[in-house]
C-alpha cells in the first residue's frame, strides 16, 4: 500500500485537483490524501471546473499538513505543489520520497470570470498530466519528468 500526501498552501485548490486525479489515476490500495499549511475552503472555481472533468468537488473539506503531522500519520510520499509550500513541508516519519512540482496558484488569477476559468483550465490539465506521470512513476520507478524536483529521498526507498 502505498500512501501520498499532496500539500500546498490553502488546501483550496492546487492540492485538491491532484489528489483528485491520483485518486483516479492510481492504484486502488493507494492511500492519497491532500493537506495546506494555512487550510481554508476549496475555491469554488476550482469545483467548477473539476465537475468539467466529471469530478465533483462540492462540500469536500480541507485539513491541515501540520495536524497529520502532530497525529503520526505517516506518508511513503510527499509532493508539494507550490512554490510557497517546499520550503515548510515538515518530514513525516516513514517518508521515502518528498517530490515538488510547482503550479499557478489559482487565487492569483486575473481578468474577466471567463479569462480566469480559462487560465484555471490550464492549471488544471497540467495538474492532471503531472498526477498522471506520477502515479506511472510510483508504479515503475522509471524516470520522473525533468520538471519533477526530487526534494530528498530515503536511502531506504
Amino acid at each position: 500500500m502505498r500512501r501520498i500526501l499532496i500539500i500546498c498552501v490553502h488546501n483550496s485548490a492546487r492540492s485538491q485537483m491532484f489528489e483528485t486525479y491520483l485518486r483516479h489515476f492510481g492504484d486502488p490500495d493507494w492511500v492519497v490524501e491532500s493537506a495546506g499549511f494555512e487550510p481554508t475552503r476549496i475555491n469554488p472555481l476550482v469545483v467548477q471546473v473539476m465537475a468539467e472533468d466529471g469530478f465533483d468537488l462540492a462540500g469536500k473539506g480541507t485539513q491541515s499538513a501540520f495536524a497529520l503531522f502532530r497525529a503520526g500519520r505517516m506518508f511513503d510520499v510527499v509532493v508539494t505543489v507550490c512554490g510557497e509550500s517546499e520550503d515548510r513541508c515538515p518530514i513525516y516519519p516513514g517518508m521515502t520520497h518528498r517530490l515538488h512540482l510547482p503550479f499557478p496558484d489559482p487565487s492569483t488569477l486575473t481578468g474577466t470570470p471567463e479569462e480566469q476559468l480559462q487560465q484555471l483550465r490550464s492549471i488544471r490539465d497540467a495538474i492532471k498530466t503531472a498526477a498522471r506521470e506520477l502515479a506511472d512513476w510510483l508504479r515503475s520507478k522509471g524516470p520522473l519528468g525533468s520538471r519533477w524536483t526530487l526534494v530528498s529521498r530515503s536511502p531506504h526507498a
